[in-house]
């Protein structure tokens, strides 16, 4: 494992991290609707706007534009052109919730204190799937792990994994205790491979911070996790057709086949989307973050957490300006007392818990 280097260089790189969650994420949310806004969909969609190969946010919809491409109602300040700071998301709210967590109880925090954070400081109309089950659970008196299990059909999905950079971005080369910091996160809403999920990408997170090379952090990301959790074996089938060359689009079709039936919110199909980003960008975090809204299924969610991680490796710095400055450093969030707030501000805080360890 190599050193973090300086202190300067954490900043920058946790600044990358930031920058890159809400870059990425702004980038796939004018398309989030997995079932409609397929693969195919949006390529013909960036054709017809002749914005491939695709190298900044989404363009606008043509004037000649159909139904068959409408965008979510919120493309309007989220596409080239009109991004004037962040749009509110809440795979953004969850970083800034979980970063609040940590400076409040700090890092022997409890599951039970994380559903107190969420009752005080989320709306629950802000809330979806997984995370609006267990806040109803908690706001019924009920405690975890009942929280994550009582009528909650989507334990298995996303949300505990958008919620989990944080972690990683606090404990930078230390994969293992980020991944039990997510762990202890996770279990308020999820089960099984929503757990694995969370855990998976605090741990690629933090290991970016030190790992040689894209392709080790996602080997110690693996180590995390139980080999034989479907989540496990699915990102190893990613990793392996890569291997084999495969081309991309024949990658995330041979995992899509495999994948078939679990939705396009749940974990693992997601999980599949972000390794091929991630591997095929190969380091480059333009085409790291294009490719993986590009792929489909929970675009924005998974755009925010492939910008995550190339943002950790590549540093704040090398980001792109058609990335950095429409984000005009302001992020909007539903977390009480967030909204407006500075990412650098965000980035600095995240720097002294991180040194506090």
């Amino acid at each position: 494992m190599t050193p973090v280097g300086t202190v300067t260089e954490i900043e920058d790189r946790v600044l990358g991290g930031w920058l890159g969650r809400v870059a990425g994420n702004m980038l796939g949310k004018p398309v989030e609707q997995g079932d409609l806004w397929t693969r195919d969909r949006i390529d013909r969609y960036l054709r017809r706007a002749d914005a491939l190969p695709l190298t900044d946010y989404l363009p606008e919809p043509p004037t000649n534009s159909d139904d068959a491409f409408e965008l979510r109602p919120e493309w309007r300040s989220c596409v080239r052109g009109r991004i004037h700071g962040s749009c509110r998301d809440d795979d953004v709210d969850y970083a800034i919730l979980g970063l609040d967590l940590l400076e409040t109880h700090g890092f022997d925090f409890s599951t039970e204190q994380v559903g107190d954070l969420w009752l005080l400081r989320l709306p629950f109309r802000q809330t979806f799937t997984a995370e609006r089950a267990a806040y109803r659970n908690l706001a019924n008196g009920l405690k975890p792990p009942l929280t994550a299990t009582f009528d909650n059909p989507y334990q298995e999905w996303i949300g505990a994994l958008i919620r989990a950079d944080i972690f990683g971005w606090t404990c930078p080369g230390e994969p293992r205790r980020a991944a039990a910091l997510a762990r202890r996160d996770a279990v308020l809403s999820h089960t099984g491979n929503g757990v694995y999920g969370a855990m998976w990408a605090a741990a690629l997170i933090a290991a970016a911070f030190t790992a040689p090379t894209l392709r080790h952090a996602l080997t110690e990301a693996l180590a995390v996790i139980p080999a034989s959790s479907r989540l496990s074996r699915t990102v190893r089938r990613v990793l392996s057709l890569h291997d084999a060359r495969l081309p991309w689009e024949e990658t995330l079709a041979t995992v899509s086949e495999e994948t078939a039936g679990l939705g396009w919110i749940h974990t693992v199909p997601n999980a599949a989307v972000l390794t091929a980003g991630l591997l095929y960008g190969d380091g480059d975090f333009t085409r790291t973050i294009t490719l993986t809204v590009r792929g489909g299924l929970d675009t924005d969610s998974n755009g925010a957490t492939a910008g995550s991680v190339a943002g950790v490796l590549t540093g704040a710095e090398a980001i792109p300006a058609q990335w950095r400055d429409p984000l005009e450093d302001t992020v909007r969030s539903a977390v009480f007392g967030f909204d407006g707030v500075s990412i650098t501000e965000l980035a600095e805080r995240t720097v002294r818990l991180a040194d506090s360890t």
